[in-house]
């Protein structure tokens, strides 16, 4: 009997077929197979085996240099040194926490708190990123290096890696522009790694002043060397030449930061400046950049930039003279008399007055119930605007106020630049206040009241300003009515001293005064300086009596407390009671260049203890003008080395351990004697 079929096959012929392409397919794969283990194991096979049994290839981060900083003239005010910091690798630390954790805390002394916290470092650096170094240690001593490196057989995992180290040569002169550097938090971290930044745990970034706000221009970009190593992180040499030049992307440095501060300039208003607090400005009046800018106290960056302890930190934060605050522009306080410049220039504006409009002062201005004092008990009898600012006649401003209300103050203030942030940017500012009656109705219980006009005209109740404002505000004047950015960098830099970017004046706005207002608020100031009976008139500069250089000035003596029945005088009151010295103006008042401002806090009296500094100021920007026409330019790139070493005086000592000065301070009796003379 014949077997059936299908079609012209049989099942034992379809078998065969199917028994035929899986034996073909099987040829196919081990000859796939074959030419796989080929190429891993003969072509490439050097390459793998640097990546097999143990050996890792390790990326070496290599460091970009940050960029310095610069004064005007090219010397350098921070660099980095040479440093080294202790780093683990938590994939090549064996037995961390039992073993090489505790042999650290041993050689660096630490505590069991230090000890918890590395080890937690490194724990959680062995779950994110097990080959990336975590800094265990700071800026090595020299002593905590040797120790680390005598025992480095016992140590696996542990390097000392040499990473530079930001060194401010200024010590605390410009600390608050200058600013520090502390470690990166893990939430900034995330945060800037998330925009490509590429930082590192451990690594150190700008906190304040330019550190801060040029931190991404100052850095650069690192650069990186894979090493091939073994298990415990050690280079295995003949495999690391195979790399060859791949291996290495080499770093890019930081931009240079040049500043327009003259150091020059500084070093004078540090030494010319008498406070244990306060602030000096220093200002191109055509361009807006600072030439010069102290805030006292400061603090040390090179403390903060590194190993600070939390007692360290709980003083600073503790001192009562508050040494982190920047007085400059983040503290706000009553301009005095400075501010009648302001108010003068409202009441020509209305039309009511004049500069040769009179008012009799007989020691005060009434109005209502109460009466509002001038500094001079005695009165300056009829006086006209001119000689009002001379003598800073208080009357004579309240008089304006009481005719024309505050808004019209108001106005004029906020059109200079009072009662908003002046966009310095690389340092934190306040706003200020520049009241109106509007600001009244809101913040003061009862709302605006014509009493508080008259305290705004000159420069007391709600009216706040910064240094900085001021200074600004009279360089507006002396230049016509442009109202100036302040600025203090003047270009970036590279490696090479190419220019990079270049930062230009920029105006705020140009406000329309009348030449003629300006004129005559000008000549007032003049007789400030120049005239007997001026505020300023003892403090005036060399040669002053030839008349060589105009100086316009206003000086200020701002209320803290507020007045009793009897007037006390500055030894009478405790050092934070204390009236603040104000001296604002500018030279050549016939040609303007420079404006200066000085804020000597709880100082006394302005004519006494704010405008000998200021004098000073001017007189050496004068001095350099003359210099730098005649010498050759300096060579650039030399490290600063301060000439003004200023150690705190037994007062300013005193109040940092919290205990209340002393009766009298230094220049106390010439503001005695002074008293009824420049009262301001």
């Amino acid at each position: 009997m014949t077997p059936p079929t299908l079609g012209n096959t049989t099942p034992g012929r379809e078998l065969r077929r199917r028994f035929l392409w899986l034996g073909l397919a099987m040829t196919v794969l081990l000859g796939v197979l074959s030419i796989q283990l080929y190429r891993l194991q003969i072509t490439r096979g050097e390459e793998y085996s640097a990546k097999s049994v143990a050996n890792f290839v390790k990326e070496v981060r290599l460091r970009a240099d940050r960029g310095v900083i610069k004064d005007a003239r090219g010397t350098i005010l921070v660099d980095s040194r040479p440093s080294f910091d202790a780093v683990v690798t938590p994939a090549f630390c064996t037995d961390c926490s039992e073993q090489v954790i505790p042999r650290l805390a041993e050689l660096l002394q630490w505590d069991a708190d230090q000890a918890k916290k590395v080890e937690d470092l490194v724990r959680q650096g062995r779950r994110n990123a097990p080959f990336q170094p975590v800094p265990v240690r700071v800026d090595l001593t020299r002593d905590e290096y040797d120790r680390l490196a005598a025992r480095r057989d016992i140590l696996d995992g542990v390097e000392v890696a040499p990473v530079p180290h930001r060194h401010y040569r200024t010590n605390t002169v410009l600390s608050h522009v200058l600013g520090y550097m502390n470690e990166i938090t893990q939430e900034e971290l995330e945060r800037l790694n998330g925009d490509g930044s590429r930082y590192a745990l451990g690594d150190y970034i700008g906190r304040r002043g330019l550190e801060r706000y040029f931190e991404q221009r100052l850095r650069g970009r690192d650069g990186v060397r894979k090493e091939v190593v073994n298990a415990r992180g050690q280079k295995i040499e003949e495999l690391n030449v195979k790399l060859g030049d791949n291996a290495v992307v080499q770093p890019q440095a930081g931009s240079n930061v040049v500043l327009s501060i003259d150091m020059r300039l500084q070093e004078e208003a540090e030494r010319a400046f008498p406070g244990v607090t306060g602030a000096v400005v220093a200002i191109d009046v055509h361009t807006g950049f600072i030439r010069a800018l102290v805030s006292r106290p400061g603090f040390d960056p090179n403390l903060l930039t590194g190993r600070v302890t939390p007692t360290q930190m709980a003083q600073l934060s503790r001192d009562p003279l508050e040494p982190m605050v920047n007085r400059v522009a983040a503290e706000h306080y009553s301009p005095g008399s400075t501010f009648k410049v302001v108010t003068a220039l409202a009441a020509f504006k209305s039309g009511a007055f004049r500069p040769e409009t009179v008012v009799n002062c007989p020691g005060g201005y009434r109005l209502g119930a109460r009466t509002w004092r001038c500094h001079l008990d005695r009165g300056h009898g009829p006086v006209n605007g001119l000689d009002a600012m001379k003598s800073s006649c208080d009357t004579w401003f309240y008089k304006v106020a009481d005719t024309i209300g505050l808004d019209p103050i108001g106005e004029m203030g906020k059109s200079l630049g009072l009662g908003s942030p002046t966009g310095i940017n690389v340092v934190a500012e306040v706003p200020g206040i520049m009241p109106t009656s509007a600001y009244h109705d809101k913040a003061s219980p009862g709302g605006y009241t014509k009493g508080m006009a008259l305290n705004s005209a000159i420069g007391q109740g709600d009216n706040n300003v910064t240094p900085l404002q001021l200074a600004l505000m009279y360089a507006a004047i002396a230049n016509g009515g442009t109202l100036y950015k302040p600025q203090m960098v003047q270009r970036l830099e590279n490696l090479d001293g190419q220019v990079v970017q270049e930062f230009k004046p920029e105006v705020v706005r140009r406000v329309e005064i009348p030449p003629a207002h300006l004129k005559s608020v000008i000549e007032g100031l003049v007789k400030v300086a120049h005239e007997p009976g001026g505020t300023s008139y003892r403090s005036r500069l060399k040669g002053m009596r030839d008349l060589d250089v105009l100086v316009a000035a206003k000086t200020g003596t701002a209320q803290v407390a507020r007045l009793g029945a009897i007037r006390l005088r500055t030894h009478q009151m405790s050092y934070f009671e204390r009236d603040h010295a104000w001296f604002a103006g500018f030279a050549p008042a016939d040609k303007p260049e420079i404006a200066v401002v000085v804020l000597n806090e709880h100082g006394g009296h302005g004519g006494v203890d704010a405008a000998p500094t200021a004098m000073a100021v001017i007189q050496k920007y004068l001095d350099l003008k003359k210099l730098d026409a005649s010498a050759p330019p300096p060579r650039p790139n030399q490290p600063y080395t301060p000439s003004v070493l200023r150690a705190p005086s037994p007062d300013e000592a005193a109040l940092t351990r919290g205990v209340k000065p002393p009766k009298l301070l230094p220049g106390d009796e010439e503001a005695l004697e002074d008293t009824h003379a420049t009262p301001d």
